[in-house]
């Protein structure tokens, strides 16, 4: 059996590698769409303050982009090193989406991203404006074919066992791309993306705008990213939704887990707004609900049940039961392809196969295991309850704060009077917020779907390389630092690119009293 310390440090190198990365990738498809957004500004009006503008936000899109792309490649590395039975257990069909994103959109960011900076004087107006719309597209292809990958993950469709390789394989391709757990994480997910863009504009246009800097060029950047901001946030919510009842069918134990839902409510379930669960006693303590809405959140009905997490235990117990028909019959076919009883069994139960590699955290043959065993290993199959509880109700919250942000921005904006002071204070306090819900978001995707590497198919224990715990050691150590350099120079040149400002255009006046007059007719 695999050491439990070999298990949890390789989750851990693997979480604090994908966690660091994904603080670029959301600024990337946020900035690149708002790029992109306002040089068809430029080229439609002629107006050379929006050029002004594109080189300015360029400039923190390149420093951006470059950190995300080193740190990128050092997860393509981690699958191979780190999780060499995954690899080879899912390489034909999780390696597929990869290839496509390398080769489709890895290709077209890298290629596009030097003509937008070097293509300015080479290009027209309107062809630098088709390269930046396809850096913005090359992002967000690289974001599909992520999620796609990361999509199967969670909901394993288009692919069967073969007992004959011991491998996972395609059997129908159109459904790895169109699953729908990876199509409502892919819109959810670049949705946040764009509010990170948004944000970031929003806060550093606000310091320029409290500061008395860039004024012409802060106005408008501030117009366009509340505008951007208030569109995407209402996304962020809408597709969060739409993400949540993907899962109702095929993650029910994460939705109990996020739900803190223990027993089987009668339709429609509540939804538990606080409360304060106990994995010890497996209840939830002074618990507040709202009738109805997790029922309707979850089913969009008021007739159809959610599961809670007892009830989902029993059913996975008969699964191992089920699963145990199935690796008697894998054990055979080892031995003898030919056996056709053995096949025919292991047909018939081949979908439960995984829940009885649960055992494996037990005893090295399942078959031989105990009830208590078979028991245990089911309760295994319920996350950290209050982790996932409580991520997930901060993820919420940060999403309507910001939504309510980009509402009084996008308001003042509006309006002919001098906006306050404290708005811009406002912008730049939430600029965290954005990368907040979005760290807790894949916090809660993927810790939530827990004990799975592959959601009913592969326990995570059994998918690690056999490494040395002083090897994790020591790459925990070293990424942690080479990681917090990194974030170091990246801070660094995107304050001093900041000070700077526009490299042309600059429009300094005195810093602001009580207003700033910042309605859209004057951000044309």
């Amino acid at each position: 059996m695999t050491s439990p310390l070999l298990v949890e440090l390789s989750r851990l190198q693997f979480a604090l590698t994908a966690m660091y990365h994904f603080l670029f990738v959301p600024l990337t498809l946020g900035l690149s769409i708002m790029l992109a957004m306002m040089e068809t500004v430029y080229v439609m009006t002629g107006r050379t303050i929006w050029r002004d503008m594109v080189k300015f936000w360029g400039v923190l899109f390149g420093i951006n982009f470059a950190l995300g792309v080193a740190t990128g490649i050092t997860m393509e590395f981690q699958f191979g090193m780190n999780w060499a039975y995954y690899s080879h257990y899912v390489g034909d069909v999780f390696g597929a989406p990869l290839a496509i994103e390398g080769l489709m959109a890895f290709f077209l960011e890298a290629t596009f991203v030097g003509l937008f900076f070097f293509g300015w004087e080479k290009l027209s107006a309107r062809a630098h404006l088709v390269v930046t719309w396809l850096v913005a597209l090359g992002t967000n292809f690289s974001a599909l074919w992520i999620l796609i990958a990361n999509g199967w993950m969670q909901n394993p469709i288009g692919s069967a066992f073969n007992p004959d390789t011991m491998r996972m394989e395609v059997t129908d391709f159109m459904a790895v791309i169109f699953n729908p757990v990876a199509q409502a994480k892919f819109v959810h997910t670049v949705s946040a993306g764009y509010v990170c863009g948004a944000v970031f504009v929003l806060g550093v246009s606000a310091y320029y705008m409290l500061r008395g800097r860039h004024i012409e060029l802060a106005k408008r950047s501030f117009v366009i990213a509340s505008a951007f901001g208030i569109a995407s946030s209402l996304s962020v919510i809408v597709l969060g939704d739409e993400s949540g009842y993907a899962i109702t069918d095929n993650q029910k134990m994460k939705l109990a887990a996020m739900e803190a839902m223990w027993e089987t409510e009668p339709a429609p379930a509540s939804f538990t707004a606080f409360g304060i669960p106990s994995m010890s006693d497996r209840t939830t303590h002074f618990a507040v609900h709202i009738p109805w809405v997790m029922g309707l959140i979850g089913t969009r009905s008021i007739d159809k049940e959610i599961p809670g997490i007892f009830e989902l235990v029993q059913k996975a117990e008969g699964r191992i039961r089920d699963g145990l028909t199935a690796y008697d019959a894998l054990e055979k076919l080892k031995v003898n392809h030919g056996d056709a009883a053995a096949r025919a069994s292991f047909d018939a139960t081949s979908k439960d196969l995984g829940y009885a590699l649960l055992l494996k955290r037990y005893i090295d043959d399942p078959r031989q295991a105990t009830d208590d065993q078979i028991k245990q290993a089911a309760w295994s199959t319920v996350p950290e309850v209050p982790a996932i509880f409580f991520t997930f109700r901060i993820m919420v919250l940060c999403a309507f704060l910001l939504l309510a942000v980009f509402a009084i921005s996008l308001w003042h904006t509006m309006r002919e009077t001098p906006a306050p002071r404290w708005l811009f204070r406002i912008a730049l306090i939430a600029m965290p917020l954005p990368w907040l819900a979005a760290e807790l978001g894949w916090f809660v995707s993927e810790f939530g779907r827990q004990p799975w590497i592959i959601e009913g198919m592969l326990p995570t224990f059994l998918a690690t390389s056999e490494l040395g715990i002083p090897d994790l050691l020591i790459t925990i150590l070293g990424f942690t630092l080479v990681y917090g350099v990194l974030a170091v120079i990246e801070v660094k040149l995107m304050l001093q690119a900041i000070a700077k400002g526009p490299a042309v255009g600059a429009n300094i006046t005195p810093p602001i009293g009580e207003g700033t007059k910042i309605h859209l007719a004057a951000a044309q």
